[in-house]
């Protein structure tokens, strides 16, 4: 491997971790603030938090590694266009197009990566993340149950509030119970209450030392009682299985059931790690800069680039799904514009680094 080569890969590579760091910190902390968001609301669970969390970052790992080696080939070379090294090398005979190989054997690897991940891993996320929040749904009324926060029972006949919970989560305190029976409304408070169990596996929430208030203030019927014991039977609820998304569907299922969405799935996974290989080219001729200007005018165009690649990638994806566009068409012309793009950039860098390498040579 020449030197040019190895320091590429090395820069690369180094470059690379650190984008991916940065990108994963500022993904996750934003996924972090609204999912605790939701905790704090009540529509989620709190330990449901760092599971989530996992799952939805394999489900983003490969938009962040196909960022990642975009941004790392196209910073890098950048930084040599400004630092005057790429005109050494080219005057030494390393044209543009000699830099497709390193660029490529660095690329390979991540492309490979996010293969996997596209195909196998980010659907397994999404069904592990789809089956956990079903699970954590069938949980009874008073598991559910977080201090200081109202919450609705599965049927919507009741509304608890609990004050705070014992170290060993088995006894509540300060509890709050409305309840609606045959239009009826009730309203509990106790001390505490426990939860109990028959030997039949009915569930109970006992409340102690509290008072009821049964009916609507100011009728006949409206009454007051206190009482030492009040046993409230948790109903069982299972939340209902719904059919996975085609997000969330195993490629050979994929294959096995091709229905429009399902076809637009497949040809997303297989957009995912060739999207990363044009992206990787396209950087190598958008990288270039003059050294007595700025870079600011490479970095827009690049950004541009890549989110009206991303948004035609989407677009032609619901097309599929749609029936716009044929499921024989998919996704392949909007590969084919970014690869013309990619031909037509080296083919006018190419020009202007040899009218730059006369110039100096005159000189």
């Amino acid at each position: 491997m020449t030197l040019f080569r190895r320091s590429l890969l090395r820069e690369f590579t180094s470059l690379a971790i650190g984008v991916c760091v940065v990108l994963l910190v500022i993904s996750l902390t934003t996924l972090l603030i609204r999912l605790l968001g939701k905790a704090a609301g009540g529509s989620m669970q709190a330990e449901g938090i760092l599971a989530f969390l996992g799952f939805t970052a394999i489900n983003y790992l490969p938009i962040i590694l196909s960022l990642t080696l975009f941004i790392s080939v196209l910073m890098t070379l950048s930084r040599w266009y400004t630092d005057s090294e790429m005109i050494i090398w080219f005057s030494s005979g390393i044209g543009l197009v000699r830099w497709v190989r390193p660029v490529l054997y660095f690329t390979l690897p991540v492309a490979l990566m996010i293969s996997v991940l596209s195909f196998g891993l980010s659907p397994w996320a999404l069904r592990q993340s789809a089956e956990y929040k079903r699970q954590l749904d069938s949980r009874d009324d008073v598991a559910s149950l977080a201090p200081g926060v109202f919450k609705e029972s599965k049927q919507a006949d009741r509304v608890f509030f609990i004050d705070n919970l014992s170290e060993n989560d088995a006894v509540i305190n300060n509890v709050f119970v409305q309840s609606t029976q045959q239009e009826r409304l009730g309203v509990m408070v106790a001390k505490q209450g426990v939860q109990k169990i028959e030997k039949n596996g009915d569930k109970f929430i006992v409340l102690e030392n509290g008072r009821r208030y049964d009916g609507m203030p100011g009728t006949r019927d409206y009454k007051v009682m206190d009482f030492e014991r009040y046993a409230l039977r948790i109903e069982p609820y299972e939340a209902k299985i719904e059919a996975p998304s085609s997000k969330a569907l195993t490629t050979p299922a994929l294959l096995k059931n091709p229905t429009l969405p399902n076809i637009a799935e497949l040809h997303w996974r297989i957009a995912l790690p060739i999207s990363v290989i044009l992206l990787a080219l396209i950087a190598i001729p958008l990288s270039f800069v003059n050294p007595r200007g700025g870079r600011s005018l490479n970095l827009i165009n690049a950004l541009l680039i890549y989110m009206i690649y991303s948004s035609l990638l989407s677009t032609f994806q619901v097309w599929v799904a749609q029936g716009k566009v044929s499921p024989e068409i998919g996704l392949w012309p909007v590969h084919g514009g970014v690869f013309v793009l990619v031909v037509v950039l080296f083919y006018k860098r190419t020009n202007i680094h040899s009218g730059i390498l006369r110039l100096l040579l005159h000189r």
